[in-house]
């Protein structure tokens, strides 16, 4: 039975994303936007989904479920849909431009 780490949606998003526009297609979530909350084993996003009802972990929208195997879903009002991790590109020191080599003049004939 596959173990799925669960995401918690930060809360000053949440109302954000239930307002959000449905969009189809891979959603593209950003880990700053999630706290990782706890492991639940189940046989697919669904069974983890119904067996947490009326606890008081239970999966809100927006929430997500990750399988070690890269496998991401999020919670959205029509059920579980694929996600995908966007990481932000590593910030580089500045590096000056190489100077360019002087130009020579163009010989006249």
């Amino acid at each position: 039975m596959p173990e799925y780490r669960v995401f918690r949606l930060k809360d000053q998003l949440r109302q954000q994303f239930r307002w959000a526009p449905h969009l189809s297609g891979v959603t593209a979530v950003k880990p700053k936007d999630y706290d990782e909350w706890f492991t639940i084993a189940a046989d697919s996003p669904y069974a983890a989904w119904h067996s947490l009802r009326g606890t008081d972990r239970e999966l809100g929208l927006g929430d997500l479920l990750c399988i070690d195997g890269g496998d991401v879903r999020i919670l959205k009002y029509i059920g579980f849909e694929t996600a995908q991790w966007v990481l932000p590109e590593p910030k580089h020191a500045h590096v000056p431009p190489a100077e360019a080599a002087p130009v020579q003049p163009a010989a006249t004939l």
